[in-house]
């Protein structure tokens, strides 16, 4: 999202713990782009659909980043800047945010953007039958648009949302032709239609996504390295799900960028003298296994700090992940504005500490195999493992289980389709859930810990807040941390909410996120867009 007052820290210094590679010119003979051709991008996961105002996962907005604008950029110091809107102006009170239109737009369809298309896309956001989780969750202060002339649209918020400008900045709010938002949710999804420097030709499932250059587009965003349309003439989005083949196949120049790079790849690409990286966390939540505070084991705050205290998180990591990727202690990642390292050592392994809190919470006696018993009942615990979980990241758990073991917890991981995780999820049928939050702003902490977002939203009844955690005091902070445009106090009250977040154990917290793209030699200029750090290649070229 984007910020108009608080810098997000510079992409490459937010990477301290991971690096930044960024070696984009490979061997080429000239640094002068070249127009058309087609690049080849494989990533492993499949959206289920290609509008991200539906659902809201991370598959969508790599894709969609590609053919939506947004209403306001931000650069890689967290600055709002101007897109499809040139400027706007905020209400005193923070209720109400005017925008002055670019004039010279129009989507892919042929239907001009004006006030009246900024009025279809937020309503459609918030739409209970578009069955958005991450947009609709978001805004869900907003009441309406009232379209004062074609290109002058204000929109009126129910309560001060400092971070809306923020949320606006992301893909997941990307704006769409509102012709086209009149089909049905199903005919949108297949092929959205937007107004950037692509457009979506065709979608073959379980193979790929074919996009081709919008010739008319000249209104880039001031963070782009060039006016006009892309070099390229076309991208062909395809969808390998095994980490060896993807990398294979761009070592061999099948593929020109690979997304989510293997960690254990990672070694093999530095060698690689016709492959670049380039390696970026992402701001949020880090990924994570949440607790159900709603049932026991973990209704005992006793016995979720021991969860953490007896996971060997950084061990597993150093096994799972070859050192490639950091710990993440605490609730929010390196890259996200206000973070603070304060509470990065808040779940260090103590084992020696897990075990006198089990003791103190009950769970004192052992049965035959070794588990903890309180009222002969074993201390157990179950996570929700899904079909697209990927392999390292249940071997990750798997040595979290063998450590929480050793204490006396028995962690169960519990495989299943990703459409019974979703209806196990939507009952809170669940001990821990695992997951994470992409998002530029620490506003995230409200999204996944208020009482507001313990209530469904969006697809199959999924709850943002999956900790059921609902502290009116909590809710008041994070509120009160909206209602100021003040940096200063912000950063106080996310501080607070920091503390507090961490101080509950809501949640084992493993690693941030990141984006790890490995570029082969034909590829130059892909970069990274800033708020999300996700791939952006209206700047890209091939040479084959």
């Amino acid at each position: 999202m984007n910020r108009p007052i608080l810098p997000l820290i510079p992409l490459c210094a937010a990477l301290a713990l991971i690096g930044c590679e960024r070696a984009e010119q490979h061997t080429v003979q000239s640094n002068q782009p070249i127009k058309g051709g087609t690049l080849v991008y494989a990533t492993d996961r499949e959206p289920t659909c290609l509008d991200p105002h539906v659902a809201g996962d991370m598959p969508q907005v790599f894709v969609a980043q590609q053919y939506l604008d947004s209403l306001v950029s931000m650069d890689s110091d967290g600055q709002i800047g101007p897109w499809l809107a040139t400027r706007w102006e905020v209400s005193e009170d923070g209720l109400r945010y005017t925008f002055h239109l670019r004039r010279d737009v129009h989507f892919t369809d042929g239907t001009p953007f004006n006030a009246e298309a900024v009025k279809a896309n937020l309503d459609h956001m918030v739409d209970p039958k578009t069955q958005s989780s991450t947009a609709g969750g978001y805004i869900r202060q907003y009441r309406g648009t009232q379209v004062l002339d074609d290109y002058t649209a204000q929109v009126t918020l129910a309560t001060p949302y400092a971070a809306f400008l923020e949320v606006l900045a992301q893909g997941f709010l990307g704006i769409q032709s509102p012709t086209a938002l009149k089909r049905s949710r199903d005919q949108n999804c297949e092929a959205p239609v937007g107004s950037g420097p692509f457009k979506v030709a065709r979608w073959d499932r379980q193979n790929q996504v074919e996009l081709v250059r919008n010739p008319d587009y000249n209104w880039a965003p001031p963070t782009a390295q060039h006016q006009g349309p892309a070099y390229l003439d076309r991208i062909v989005w395809k969808f390998i799900q095994e980490p060896s083949v993807r990398f294979a196949s761009l070592q061999a120049g099948e593929v020109d960028v690979i997304e989510t790079l293997p960690p254990e790849s990672h070694e093999a690409a530095r060698r690689n003298p016709d492959v670049d990286l380039i390696i970026a966390q992402r701001p949020g939540n880090p990924t994570n296994g949440t607790f159900n505070l709603r049932r026991a084991p973990f209704d005992d705050i006793r016995v979720r700090e021991a969860f953490v205290r007896s996971a060997d998180v950084e061990g597993a990591l150093k096994s799972v992940y070859f050192g490639e990727f950091p710990r993440s202690g605490g609730p929010l990642s390196v890259a996200t504005p206000f973070y603070s390292g304060d509470f990065e050592h808040s779940q260090d392994y103590d084992p020696a500490r897990a075990a006198k809190l089990l003791d103190e919470a009950g769970w004192t006696g052992r049965d035959s195999d070794g588990y903890r018993t309180k009222d002969g009942q074993r201390l157990r615990a179950v996570v929700l493992i899904g079909a697209r979980t990927p392999p390292s990241e249940l071997t990750l758990w798997e040595q979290v289980q063998a450590t929480t073991r050793q204490v006396g917890l028995e962690l169960v991981l519990d495989q299943m389709s990703d459409a019974q995780v979703t209806t196990r999820q939507a009952a809170w049928d669940y001990d821990i859930r695992t997951g994470y939050w992409n998002t530029n702003t620490p506003d995230v902490l409200r999204i996944i810990f208020t009482t507001a977002f313990v209530q469904p939203a969006g697809v199959g009844g999924y709850h943002q807040n999956s900790s059921g955690y609902a502290d009116p005091g909590y809710d008041a902070l994070l509120d009160s941390a909206l209602a100021t445009q003040d940096p200063e106090l912000r950063r106080q009250r996310y501080y607070l909410a920091q503390q507090q977040a961490a101080a509950q154990y809501l949640q084992l917290t493993t690693y941030p996120q990141s984006t790890r793209l490995g570029i082969y030699k034909t590829a130059h200029g892909v970069r990274l867009e800033p708020s999300l750090a996700v791939t952006y290649l209206y700047d890209a070229w091939v040479n084959k």
